[in-house]
């Protein structure tokens, strides 16, 4: 998806995968008008090169296939098989940094974009750095002129880190529905008894001191930290090294009397009152339940609405 006007089910960047099988992955359109984009890509590997397709709420074409929702949809079809590209992009992805992958609309061509090989990788004819730059500092998909013609530049972001200190109950709800919303789940407990497979079968465990894990992995502009052990010998550590980063979102399980208790040991330790309002305590939105499923979707729902920037998480 290159670009949308009006009402659209699916963000600029979103991808449709479909190999020689048959078999796909993903969604440009939420089920619109994926049927003919599917029969389009395999016409594409069959040709070679790429294509440009729009799709209008005013197009026969776009009732026949289902976009009946109002708005239009501009769709890169394109094929992909530079392996290397792939490695890329997925190291940066391990490494948590942004890269770009930019697409000729008409040829095809494609060059993958770093920060750091952004000067030298990109190809005769494409758009220029200024606007490519722009487009890893935003974040953001798109189409970008050039006197060679249109190129999508398609930006990728590191998933968003949840940081979950304590292997308890609510954990292990929070966890699983944590990685459904893909983000990037770290489980940290130094409790070998609480934080193992068994418990969480399907998690990143760290069996460490959540401060020496912050040592080693910092929390940055991009990660929530969730303090749950509901023990302050864990969890101070770990709100005095989160509250030292850019984490956008930190918050502690525990009443309004037992965050109070722990203001003033933070206070004594010598923390700001500035980064103490930074905590989201008691956490998660107010839903009205209690069960530790409940609790868990509270939290969840709190760490996506500070991150979509919604007043009402902020």
């Amino acid at each position: 998806m290159v670009s949308t006007w009006g009402s659209s089910p699916r963000p600029v960047g979103s991808q449709l995968a479909v190999n020689d099988l048959d078999e796909f992955a993903g969604s440009v359109s939420g089920g619109c008008v994926e049927g003919d984009v599917i029969e389009q890509c395999r016409r594409i590997m069959g040709d070679g090169g790429a294509s440009i397709l729009e799709y209008q709420v005013a197009d026969e074409r776009a009732w026949e296939v289902g976009l009946t929702c109002g708005g239009t949809v501009v769709i890169l079809v394109n094929t992909f098989t530079d392996v290397t590209a792939l490695q890329t992009l997925h190291q940066c992805q391990r490494q948590r940094q942004t890269a770009a992958l930019l697409i000729h609309c008409q040829n095809g061509q494609q060059a993958t974009i770093t920060a750091s090989t952004l000067g030298a990788s990109l190809p005769a004819g494409s758009p220029d750095l200024v606007q490519v730059q722009e487009r890893l500092t935003t974040g953001t998909s798109g189409l970008l002129s050039a006197p060679g013609g249109q190129w999508c530049c398609r930006v990728f972001q590191p998933p968003f880190r949840l940081v979950v200190v304590g292997a308890v109950h609510i954990s292990q709800a929070l966890v699983p529905m944590a990685q459904l919303a893909g983000l990037d789940v770290t489980l940290v407990d130094p409790r070998t008894a609480f934080a193992n497979s068994a418990r969480f079968p399907d998690a990143e465990i760290v069996t460490d001191w959540p401060d020496r894990y912050f040592e080693r992995r910092p929390p940055d502009a991009a990660t929530a930290v969730v303090l749950l052990s509901h023990d302050p010998k864990i969890d101070d550590p770990a709100l005095i090294a989160a509250l030292g980063s850019p984490a956008p979102y930190v918050g502690a399980l525990g009443s309004r009397k037992t965050h109070a208790r722990r203001l003033a040991r933070l206070a004594e330790a010598g923390i700001a009152s500035a980064e103490l309002a930074r905590i989201h305590a008691p956490i998660g939105l107010d839903l009205g339940g209690r069960k530790p499923a409940d609790i868990a979707i509270a939290i969840l729902a709190e760490i996506v609405s500070v991150r979509s920037g919604s007043a009402d998480g902020l």
